[in-house]
């Protein structure tokens, strides 16, 4: 599976253009947005959006890409960084330079705005709990390629499937 750099950078400013406003929301709920909006399209389709290997680790979710690829757009002056407090911890935060005019058909961005709507609205503790009990992750032993395949074992809590029917 081949990682799709500008399908994930293009995922991840849309996700950064929909939660600038939101004073909770740091690098947790942005990882938690792109592995729901993938492994959701993955479960309606067949296919990841992205292709990005998601790992999991006794803090969460890890994308292999992440890291590099915001990297890479601070580098470009595309967005920035900052750590800042928020109550008792510290949010890794990143912001846009500017917001984008990111494009998507509507079957596609109907799947992306459902995926992340909720999750935006989330702390990174109420996320971390959401997601450990999320069949594809639960089914993962620590430091384990995430297999998009288990998708297929979501219960109604955590299924697409019935929401996108029509699409």
């Amino acid at each position: 599976m081949a990682f799709k750099k500008n399908e994930y950078t293009k995922l991840l400013s849309y996700i950064l253009s929909n939660c600038y406003d939101k004073p909770h929301v740091g690098k947790t709920v942005i990882i938690t947005a792109l592995y729901f909006t993938d492994f959701n399209y993955y479960e309606l389709y067949g296919k990841s959006l992205t292709k990005e290997t998601y790992l999991k680790s006794k803090k969460g979710i890890q994308p292999k890409h992440f890291n590099k690829v915001t990297e890479e757009l601070i580098e470009r002056k595309k967005i920035f960084f900052r750590k800042e407090p928020y109550y008792h911890t510290t949010l890794h935060k990143y912001y846009l330079k500017e917001i984008p005019n990111i494009k998507y058909p509507e079957k596609k961005r109907n799947i992306i705005n459902t995926s992340i709507r909720y999750l935006i609205t989330r702390n990174a503790t109420s996320l971390l709990k959401y997601v450990s009990n999320d069949p594809p992750f639960k089914n993962t032993d620590y430091n384990q390629e995430i297999d998009y395949n288990n998708v297929y074992f979501r219960d109604s809590r955590y299924s697409v499937r019935k929401k996108f029917i029509n699409l």
